[in-house]
């Protein structure tokens, strides 16, 4: 019998708990192309595919992408159909599922909110929830340079979890079989706004602690069918990046490792992965961080993919050509008249902000890319070198491997599929480290 994408995530965490490097990343993306890059990768790999969008890509007001939960749902499963990928095979995840979107509001508010948010997920068919109250709303007293109380997010959590737990009854013929994600001590989405001089990982003290809240608050409430469901912990593994920099996994101590065995059926989810090096991306697996999440590594790939090939269009066409897609250009101009999504991360001068719009890791330009004279000037430049065949040696030059890809036959040279290849090599490195795949 075959087995669903639920099966094997289970199956998965299992194994990661008996010391066998297994686990699963988590794509963080609403970009088509990066999706369909994605589905690609695990439809060669044969493995699942878990696929998540947060609480403010998509809500029940549209978020910045403009989708709800079920127009994103749409989204997937159409791209899931367009690359033959198996139905079976796909688990859908809400990430930062909570009053995140809302802080700037008074607590009852923005926990009312994120109750309607919960249940249009659940609704919508996610299976993967992670409940993360971690944050301070407007009218929160305590020390901000803190974590908020754990008592306080366990308990919003159990409010989220039970609208949860009560949508899924109504909407499903089936009794609820949710999994829950957890945990206090959730990085910022997006990567770090400010630069950092080391990131510390959680203390093996505090995943006990924050279990043991949590479980308390699940029995007390009468929820421990859902407790049973609870599958992973949110802690800091000690990585991170910003703009310029990036936090490698270290692994200074085991204990924190060893911590999440003493209780049954969890692992530890791991958030801001991107940029990790294959090796570190599979100790940590080993180290039963066996859920990856990564996002703006993806779509800095798309977008440095873009740039390499608007340097080969200038080679070819030249600087003067009245057709050109000026793509880099517009992207800019569109970023400095829209500034709400790069401003508050990016800082200095003008000369080092016009940098990091371009190539900043917490690539803030992923945000820009369905504007339409953006997706026009992509066009252009998908036409331009269709029109005008990419030399090999403007290839090796600009993207290497892709090159490489080309001259073995595995690609054609065409840029769509140059586009894909890009973004697969950073999908196909998570694939390895997870224990997905064995290509290369």
């Amino acid at each position: 019998m075959t087995k669903d994408a639920d099966n094997i995530f289970l199956d998965n965490i299992a194994k990661n708990r008996n010391g066998l490097a297994k686990g699963i990343y988590s794509i963080c993306s609403a970009n088509r192309e990066v999706l369909e890059a994605c589905f690609m990768q695990a439809k060669d790999d044969d493995s699942i595919i878990l696929i998540e969008s947060t609480s403010n890509q998509v809500n029940q007001f549209g978020g910045y992408t403009g989708m709800t939960p079920a127009d994103f749902v749409g989204y997937v499963q159409s791209i899931r159909t367009q690359t033959g990928f198996p139905a079976a095979q796909l688990l859908l995840g809400g990430d930062h599922l909570g009053p995140n979107a809302w802080q700037s509001m008074p607590a009852k508010e923005a926990m009312s909110r994120a109750m309607d948010l919960i249940a249009d997920y659940v609704k919508a068919g996610y299976r993967k929830i992670h409940l993360d109250t971690s944050m301070f709303c407007l009218d929160d007293t305590g020390d901000r340079s803190k974590p908020l109380s754990s008592d306080i997010v366990a308990s919003r959590t159990i409010s989220l979890c039970k609208v949860a737990e009560e949508t899924c009854k109504k909407y499903f013929t089936h009794d609820p079989d949710l999994f829950y994600i957890i945990g206090t001590e959730v990085p910022v989405p997006g990567g770090a706004r400010s630069k950092e001089e080391a990131v510390n990982a959680t203390d093996s003290n505090d995943v006990t602690a924050t279990i043991d809240v949590f479980k308390k608050h699940f029995r007390e409430a009468g929820m421990s069918g859902a407790w049973n469901r609870v599958k992973a912990l949110v802690v800091q593994p000690g990585v991170e990046f910003g703009d310029d920099q990036v936090f490698s996994y270290k692994r200074t101590s085991h204990e924190l490792s060893k911590q999440i065995l003493k209780y049954k059926g969890l692992i530890y989810e791991a958030h801001s992965t991107d940029y990790q090096s294959e090796d570190c991306l599979k100790a940590l697996v080993e180290d039963h961080f066996g859920i990856l999440k990564v996002g703006p590594w993806l779509t800095f790939s798309y977008r440095e993919s873009l740039f390499a090939l608007e340097a080969m269009e200038l080679e070819i066409l030249g600087k003067n050509h009245p057709d050109l897609s000026n793509l880099s250009t517009t992207l800019e101009r569109i970023m400095i008249n829209n500034p709400k999504y790069w401003e508050p991360y990016y800082h200095g001068d003008e000369n080092e902000k016009s940098f990091k719009r371009k190539f900043s890791f917490s690539d803030r330009s992923r945000y820009y890319w369905p504007n339409s004279e953006v997706e026009d000037a992509k066009k252009k430049l998908y036409a331009n070198l269709t029109k005008n065949r990419i030399p090999l040696s403007l290839l090796s030059q600009f993207m290497p491997e892709e090159f490489y890809h080309v001259s073995a036959g595995h690609i054609p040279v065409h840029p769509q599929d140059l586009v894909y290849s890009h973004i697969r090599r950073v999908a196909g490195i998570y694939a390895r480290a997870c224990g997905l795949t064995s290509q290369r």
